[in-house]
């Protein structure tokens, strides 16, 4: 291979959820997608052979032009803890074990030869380029470290379980990235969040978020019982699980009769009724959680002495807490992979290789590596004008000059709109380009969005878009947060009084809170993202507009989906959600197509039934 030939990496993630493939070229990422987006099937865990497809398209490349193909975790490292976690509690989990073994004997045991047979059949071919296996944490952790815009960073890394670990510090210089210390399964924060998400009636690897935006309508009256009971913390961060009250080390389930009764009730039943109870657990685990990150964050600033972090992980996801430790000043500057969960795992193990195995220099890019997380599937304006004229489907096609003051119109009468532009975005956020979107200032927008959109709970909140260099304007924030993962409190200059004193629970959301009710949440905090010209032209552009119109420097941003429901990734996608659903307008590119002048939608699925809920 001479010189000046691009050396190619795959990096993949599958086998648990989110499965996903990422491709670098001499080191920069130049694709990624998860397979849950052409699948249609949400935290799709199979080879991500849809993903890996295409990835390699993009550089017009086959199998065999990789360099090598690196896999996120170790699989016998994970048969390694399943087996000694079974014998150390034996004969506990006995049901659990003999579920478990027939599956690992018969498949993950020798996943080596499943990817292998995986990416033949991609190739056709026998000969492979050589696969390695990365640590699930040192993927995470290289995920987040690499393409940060730091030379020198303190790095954090929380989940529910790798092979063993659980919460892993690391410290990265320059293309070193040096393990520092870790907290092993099965003490695990993620999963201890993952138990009150399964015991307020969420499914877990999805509901966390939901137990997140619930948290705010409850009051953290059960944080002694939490702290006295399940979880000791220590002064500096580190923590030890009482695992008398949980089942997820030897069970099916998360939780157990000890953990029942120190709550005085089973689990509430999915989609039943959300009590207050509910809200008050989940405003004690928020506490709990946010203390042992911050105390983490303190020790390992101490131990380094970086000015700045990285995280990664599934619990970096939580946007609350990352608010809150932004706050303490603990660190000067952070920054949080945006595929944070397993899906981020297919970048971090690639780039490891790159860094540690090929020892090959870093290039520090500003503001990251990540290209604003556009690393998906785009599609030409012309092939998809040439796509909606063959469906026959009703539109108006805009010139660039037009499109964003029209479309800033409909947003201003309180129209719903299906926003569909550029590269797909990689990981759980849509930031601009698989967006719906609305008026910050209706204020029956969210609960619109909530019910007739997305058919999800009406508690659940929505995201600002804001212009970054108006964010200090309107929201407690002094930095900017492109992926949608820092939570900050709305201004007071653009609050509003509020009689809800004596008010509890979901009645709280009723009430008119500021100027922009519709991205407000119950306490006032709002989770951001900032928007550049840089960062996404088109939707920096389209806020403009809006802001030019109303002297509002901010859009309703949520993922172009309903509840179950991947993203959508193609034209096609977005114009079923948009049919199967009370969104008024798509704009696919500068095609613009009204609900109201489409033909009878002739699709006889409903939704609820193709898609597992949430």
């Amino acid at each position: 291979m001479s010189s000046s030939t691009p050396i190619y990496i795959l990096g993949i993630s599958a086998y648990y959820h989110d499965s996903a493939a990422a491709l670098l070229q001499d080191g920069n990422i130049m694709a990624a997608a998860q397979e849950e987006r052409f699948t249609r099937k949400k935290h799709d865990p199979g080879f991500p052979t849809n993903a890996v497809t295409w990835c390699l398209e993009q550089a017009n490349i086959s199998i065999a032009d990789l360099e090598a193909i690196v896999f996120y975790d170790k699989p016998l490292l994970k048969f390694e803890r399943l087996l000694e976690t079974y014998l150390s509690y034996a004969p506990r989990g006995l049901r659990s074990f003999t579920a478990a073994m027939p599956v690992w004997l018969k498949e993950k045991l020798f996943l080596k030869t499943e990817i292998r047979d995986s990416l033949k059949a991609i190739s056709g071919n026998d000969e492979l380029p050589s696969l390695y296996f990365s640590e699930h944490h040192l993927s995470h952790a290289a995920s987040a470290f690499y393409p940060s815009p730091f030379e020198n960073a303190a790095v954090l890394c929380l989940d529910g379980v790798g092979e063993w670990a659980t919460t892993t510090a690391w410290h990265g210089t320059d293309k070193q990235l040096s393990a520092l210390w870790e907290i092993d399964f099965p003490h695990s924060l993620g999963l201890l969040y993952s138990a009150f998400t399964y015991y307020c009636g969420f499914k877990v690897n999805s509901g966390e978020y939901k137990l997140m935006g619930l948290a705010p309508y409850g009051t953290p009256k059960y944080v002694d019982i939490i702290r006295e009971h399940l979880i000791q913390i220590a002064d500096d961060g580190s923590y030890h699980l009482d695992m008398k009250y949980f089942d997820y080390a030897t069970g099916l389930r998360m939780t157990n009769r000890h953990f029942h009764e120190l709550f005085s009730a089973p689990p509430r039943e999915p989609e039943s009724e959300i009590s207050q109870k509910e809200m008050d657990l989940a405003a004690s685990i928020q506490v709990v959680l946010e203390d042992v990150v911050i105390k983490l964050a303190q020790k390992l600033r101490n131990e380094t002495g970086c000015e700045n972090l990285c995280l990664s992980g599934g619990v970096a996801l939580n946007c609350v807490a990352n608010g809150k430790l932004h706050k303490t000043g603990i660190f000067n500057n952070i920054w949080i992979q945006p595929a944070a969960g397993d899906a981020g795992g297919a970048i971090g193990c690639a780039m490891s290789y790159w860094h540690q195995y090929l020892d090959k220099t870093r290039h520090v890019s500003k503001p990251d590596a990540m290209r604003a997380a556009q690393l998906g599937p785009a599609y030409p304006d012309i092939d998809i004008a040439g796509w909606i004229e063959a469906q026959q489907y009703p539109a108006l096609r805009l010139d660039e000059d037009d499109l964003f003051e029209y479309v800033a119109g409909l947003l201003d009468k309180g129209n719903v709109i299906g926003w569909f532009q550029g590269p797909m975005e990689f990981g759980p956020r849509a930031l601009g380009n698989r967006s719906i979107l609305g008026d910050p200032r209706n204020r029956d927008m969210q609960t619109q969005m909530n019910l007739k959109i997305k058919y999800r709970e009406s508690f659940r909140p929505f995201a600002p878009a804001i212009l970054a260099d108006k964010v200090s304007d309107w929201f407690d924030l002094d930095i900017e947060s492109p992926y949608m993962l820092m939570v900050a409190n709305v201004n007071e200059s653009q609050l509003l009084p509020v009689e809800d004193q004596g008010k509890t629970g979901l009645d709280k959301l009723r009430e008119i809170r500021s100027l922009v009710p519709a991205i407000t949440h119950v306490d006032n905090s709002a989770r951001i993202q900032t928007v550049t010209s840089e960062s996404n032209t088109r939707f920096h552009k389209l806020i403009t507009a809006f802001d030019k119109l109303t002297g509002c420097p901010i859009l309703v941003n949520t993922s172009f989906n309903v509840r179950g429901e991947p993203i959508v990734m193609t034209p096609e996608d977005a114009y079923r959600c948009f049919m199967r659903t009370e969104m008024d307008f798509l704009v696919l590119g500068n095609n613009v197509l009204e609900k109201t002048s489409q033909p009878e939608w002739q699709d006889n699925t409903e939704w609820e039934t193709e898609y597992a809920l949430d």
